[in-house]
């Protein structure tokens, strides 16, 4: 039951890219309230908490360690206590905390509705669990497989600083990162992926704003089977009939795919390219690290934790 007339939201760290995106969004759903401090009150701890009792969700927008005490502080309120829904790694791999992508099973969507804590899943993860789980869960690619995500992100992922210096000229056009190979989404990535080995992860970032690219390359002579490029798209295509934003489409036939072309949309796109003759495949994960990576997921796991229909607007030019 809502707190007052129609449901409200917090989003607590609304400064930053991803919460301006989600109060940019939220803001043109007539079915939400979006409640906020003053500027020189959002550091005050009893007016967050005193906010947090009269929302019926709260956004975290903060670093790990912020989102945490945020958590701890909303838990505090007991009966009072809102909807959370942590955009941080914080709680990716919680056990308390259901992870918020919703298309991960077909179950997956009514564990958000029902639930107290959702975790935002990160963008990288999001277009590599998409990939990977329903062959997984197909028994097409072994849980113990050696797997190898390539990725390339717009630098807006990557925070103010990373931000800062693109748009300033002080950054590479183009640069690998994560080569210690202890990246903080791997955790993430293999817990919902349903792999049991760890994969290697290769991210990187190229100099334009938004936009990214996951991929995974297959040897199929070396699956269960020897599977076909088709046995991998209908894998795919079997897990999100019906989706309203995850697509299963042609492979481009000219071999190439670029990062941008989603961008400002709440839209994941999956393709299989491959070489048959060579038994070669490479799964490809098209999105919006801002959107479908970021505010467009958060303002779907919203709309699912408060009953608010919010399809019509997780695009941001909608």
């Amino acid at each position: 039951m809502s707190k007052g007339p129609i449901p409200s939201v917090f989003v607590d760290g609304e400064s930053g890219t991803t919460g301006l995106q989600i109060v940019e969004r939220l803001s043109a759903i007539p079915g939400v309230a979006l409640r906020s401090l003053a500027p020189e009150r959002r550091k005050d701890p009893e007016a967050k908490r005193a906010l947090m009792a009269q929302v019926d969700a709260v956004v975290l927008c903060l670093p790990d360690a912020a989102a945490k005490e945020s958590a701890a502080m909303a838990a505090s309120l007991g009966a009072d206590a809102p909807k959370l829904l942590d955009a941080s790694t914080a709680h990716r791999t919680d056990p308390d905390w259901v992870f918020g992508f919703p298309e991960l099973s077909p179950e997956q969507a009514a564990a958000i509705a029902a639930a107290p804590r959702v975790s935002n899943p990160g963008c990288y993860p999001t277009g590599a669990i998409a990939l990977l789980r329903p062959l997984v869960d197909a028994g097409i690619v072994p849980a113990d497989h050696p797997v190898t995500i390539n990725a390339v992100s717009g630098y807006s992922g990557g925070g103010k600083a990373m931000i800062a210096e693109h748009e300033a000229g002080q950054a590479p056009n183009f640069e690998l990162y994560g080569l210690g190979l202890e990246h903080k989404h791997v955790p993430e990535i293999l817990r919902y992926s349903g792999l049991t080995r760890r994969p290697i992860f290769v991210p990187s970032v190229g100099h334009f704003r938004q936009g990214m690219l996951v991929s995974i390359p297959l040897h199929l002579d070396a699956l269960p089977g020897n599977p076909s490029l088709e046995t991998l798209r209908q894998a795919l295509e079997a897990r999100y009939a019906g989706s309203a934003w995850v697509r299963v489409l042609p492979a481009e036939a000219n071999g190439k795919i670029e990062a941008e072309a989603l961008n400002d949309t709440n839209a994941l796109e999956l393709r299989v390219f491959g070489n048959a003759a060579r038994r070669h495949a490479v799964l490809v994960a098209r999105l919006d690290n801002l959107g479908k990576g970021a505010s467009g997921a958060a303002v779907q796991n919203l709309g699912l934790m408060l009953g608010v229909d919010v399809q019509a607007r997780l695009n941001r030019a909608a």
